[in-house]
Order: C-alpha cells, then sequence, then structure tokens
C-alpha cells in the first residue's frame, strides 16, 4: 500500500506524509528518522528499516521503550550510532531520545553512570550495561505497582 513504485522501499516524501499521519513527530524528527534509517544513503528506506520503525513506534506508544532497547539492544545501538563511530556520544543520544521517551535529566545520567571508559560517549558494552538497568529498573516499579494495587484491593 505505500510502496507505490513497487520497489520494496519508501523515498522521502512517502516517509514523511506516513510519520506525519500516524505520530505526532515534527517534520525536522521526521527528517531526523528518516536519515537514521537511511543507513547506505540512497535517499530510500527498505522494509527492514521500515519494519524497525514501526516496532519502534508500537514500543513507544504502549510505553514499552525500555522493552523495546533492551531486546534489540545491538540495532538500536547501530540506529543512534549516527556518525558511524561504534559509539553513541551525547549529542547522537539527545537528537533520538524523543523516539525512546527518555527525557533530559535521565540521558545526563545515564552518561554520568555508564560511561565507564571516561571518553563521554557509550560503546556498546557501557550501552548494554544501560538497557539492563533500565530493564531491572522497570521491573521494580512494576513490582511496587503490583504491591500498591494488591493493598488497594483488600
Amino acid at each position: 500500500m505505500l510502496d507505490v513504485h513497487k520497489k520494496n522501499t519508501l523515498n522521502d516524501l512517502q516517509f514523511y506524509h506516513f510519520l506525519h499521519y500516524v505520530t505526532d513527530l515534527t517534520r525536522r524528527q521526521i527528517m531526523l528518522v528518516f536519515d537514521l534509517l537511511d543507513w547506505n544513503a540512497t535517499g530510500e528506506i527498505g522494509l527492514d528499516e521500515f519494519y524497525m520503525l514501526v516496532c519502534i513506534l508500537l514500543a513507544h506508544e504502549n510505553h514499552l521503550e525500555k522493552q523495546f532497547i533492551y531486546r534489540h539492544s545491538w540495532p538500536v545501538f547501530e540506529l543512534l550510532d549516527m556518525d558511524g563511530g561504534h559509539t553513541i556520544g551525547p549529542k547522537e543520544f539527545r537528537a533520538t531520545r524523543f523516539l525512546f521517551n527518555i527525557n533530559k535529566e535521565e540521558l545526563e545520567k545515564i552518561f554520568r553512570d555508564f560511561d565507564v571508559s571516561g571518553d563521554e560517549s557509550l560503546n556498546y558494552k557501557e550501552f548494554k550495561m544501560f538497557t539492563i538497568f533500565c530493564i531491572d529498573r522497570q521491573q521494580k516499579k512494576e513490582e511496587k505497582k503490583s504491591i500498591v494495587l494488591k493493598k488497594s484491593q483488600k
């Protein structure tokens, strides 16, 4: 349906209109996402990249961003590594944090707590530690909610 050119790809115009219709992202954010997903700089994104986007959007809509980051840590790491340097700097993470519902304070804390090497960027191992921490913290929040809910039902 979206692939009107029958090339198994979407160009930037198709991509923009799709995201504009299904999200509340700004034009700038949509084009940033397009550039992130256009891994080979052809001006089009393929079905693999589009699938990744749909998964991110579904995770975002259902407030499962951190679980998604954890379960798909390598593709997410590659997506956030905008310059291909095999690290994610604060600028790269800041530019894309809207995709994963990470606020500014949380972002600064991530770099403070998980930049073990001290180079002001996260390599994959540091990023993976962050994802494990996020899941652990999320599980603790859910356990607390469950306890509070059980107490309120008594």
